[in-house]
């Protein structure tokens, strides 16, 4: 159908951005209002919490020591997002578009370190690289190191975050490069530039949409994570908010400090929405999109075969290495190697409703803002993206708040734990299928109009189709992430309802580390499955490029 419609219209009906053709439709505008409400309710709660603040509970904002965490917190910010980058531009790049060897491997378990829960995370690099860790009772007897160094503070919390977000910047980049049409690539190619100069100059620019939306997942997870921060002692602003809930009953406080990270995630949307206003990211020309040519990459196949190794080692192995050897031990010590079966199934079951609807609801949404921009569409966009910037225990206590007072039919059911995981991760549906959109061309889709589709039809046959990848890519994300989050599961779960994030948590935290090694593991191999399935549906390169990679 879309090819049928690109040759009948040759002559291509240009749309610019930001000035649509046609007003929203109600399949689009109703949706997104829907996700608009529902992502505002956090921050109507901290609204309501904050009025009981004193004058005194408001000079907390203007206090060195609050301006001083605030500069902490944008700097791991600023480590982490450069460090995520530096890793997944070049593996999304090789495992898209090289020859690498087990290309498909890499394509998965690049991928995994997104399930490991920051606080495990951090407590797994803890035991294996600390002072006192696994790898300090080796090196000695086989290189005489006696100490390592001390992994805590900024540079053992920007290591830890690093490993563990990056996969969020190398899906949508993935996503987005599987999409890109090629001939520009080979134009640039035939036109004499190399193959760096043709990725910095052709292709990276049309990669800006999905790179800044990763980027800001990847930003807003920094600041809103706890667990790893607070085991690797570097106190960040959701560190502060995490200790005034738990030193007081009193709100107030910590909802006003919350605030502050909303107004925080709203200029780092503002920031990533300016670099992208008014530019044009699809392809105007004729003709049909054909599959590309993968690069050989020659000798540095090898040395490309040790970057994803080394990050695959450090990521995923290491924490697996030391999840084995605690389970090992436990084995032996008698512990008994319980399956978790009923908390396997619910987290599936969960994470994968959640999934589900994110998915769907990102569509309109991205429609709406991509298409059909303007203040009411950036409103919703901005607002969308506040909950994945809150402490996971905000969120969960909002949504207490209202379902507790206002909704009491959803209050303790699986129904509501799923909409805390859609308010809390929404961000990364939306962000690849948003990114997705930025690369259809709209006259594909006022070509269906003047062929006498309706909305319905245009959207159905034409939009979904084209933006298919980054659709599943967003719901594959928004399932990895909701399969670990432990703060929102831990309050709004119903009586009974284990998970393995929750079971992960009970056992680590009374000391049990074998018991909860059994859960750790189960919890990275059915989160690897979603990720194999999709790697399964990638189609294959036509060929070769047989000129070796020289740079």
């Amino acid at each position: 159908m879309i090819r049928a419609v690109a040759r009948r219209f040759s002559k291509q009906v240009e749309v610019r951005l930001g000035k649509p053709a046609y007003r929203p439709p109600m399949i689009v505008w109703i949706p997104a209002i829907i996700v608009g409400l529902g992502m505002i309710l956090p921050v109507v709660y901290l609204l309501v919490r904050s009025f009981g603040v004193t004058r005194e509970g408001w000079h907390v904002l203007v206090e060195l020591r609050t301006l001083y965490t605030l500069g902490r917190t944008v700097l791991l910010a600023i480590t982490v997002m450069f460090g995520s980058l530096a890793i997944a531009l070049p593996i999304a790049w090789l495992t898209v578009r090289t020859d690498i060897p087990m290309r498909r491997l890499w394509s998965v378990v690049t991928v995994l370190p997104l399930v490991i829960p920051s606080y495990v995370g951090a407590f797994l690099f803890i035991s294996a690289l600390g002072p006192k860790g696994l790898m300090q009772e080796w090196l000695p007897s086989f290189l005489g190191v006696e100490r390592l160094p001390d992994i805590y503070g900024l540079s053992g919390a920007t290591f830890t975050l690093v490993l563990l977000s990056y996969p969020y910047l190398l899906l949508t980049i993935r996503g987005a490069w599987s999409n890109l049409d090629p001939s520009t690539e080979e134009s640039a190619r035939s036109l004499g530039h190399g193959a760096l100069g043709t990725i910095f100059r052709v292709t990276l620019p049309q990669l800006h949409p999905a790179i800044a939306s990763g980027l800001v997942l990847v930003t807003l997870y920094t600041i809103s994570d706890f667990g790893a921060v607070s085991l690797m002692r570097y106190q960040t602003f959701t560190w502060v908010i995490f200790q005034h809930y738990e030193s007081s009953f009193d709100y107030s406080i910590a909802a006003v400090l919350s605030l502050v990270l909303i107004l925080v995630a709203i200029v780092i949307l503002a920031l990533e929405g300016s670099t992208r206003n008014g530019l044009r990211y699809y392809r105007t020309g004729l003709g049909v999109q054909r599959m590309p040519t993968v690069v050989n990459l020659g000798r540095w196949r090898w040395p490309a075969v040790a970057l994803c190794a080394v990050v695959v080692g450090l990521s995923l192995l290491l924490p697996m290495l030391v999840l084995g050897i605690w389970l090992f031990k436990g084995v032996l010590s008698g512990e008994p190697l319980l399956i978790l079966w009923a908390a396997t199934r619910n987290s599936i079951m969960a994470s994968g409703m959640a999934a589900a609807v994110a998915a769907v609801l990102a569509i309109p949404l991205g429609i709406l803002t991509v298409r059909y921009s303007g203040k009411f569409s950036l409103f919703l966009e901005r607002i969308s993206f506040t909950g994945y910037a809150l402490p996971g225990v905000v969120v969960a206590l909002a949504l207490v708040f209202f379902g507790a007072n206002y909704v009491p039919i959803i209050y303790q059911t699986i129904w509501l734990l799923v909409f805390a995981y859609v308010v809390l991760f929404f961000p990364a549906a939306f962000g690849a299928t948003r990114a997705s959109l930025h690369q259809v061309s709209p006259s594909l889709e006022e070509a269906a109009r003047g062929l006498g589709m309706n909305t319905r039809q245009v959207i159905s046959g034409i939009t979904v189709p084209l933006v298919r990848s980054g659709v599943l890519m967003g719901a594959v994300l928004v399932f990895l992430i909701a399969m670990k989050e432990l703060p929102a599961t831990l309050i709004l779960s119903p009586l009974g309802f284990e998970t393995l994030a929750t079971a992960v948590w009970s056992a680590s935290s009374e000391a049990f580390f074998a018991r909860a090694a059994a859960p750790a593991l189960t919890l990275i191999l059915i989160s690897s499955l979603p990720m194999a399935y999709l790697v399964s549906l990638e189609k294959k390169p036509v060929g070769l490029n047989t000129q070796g990679y020289h740079g």
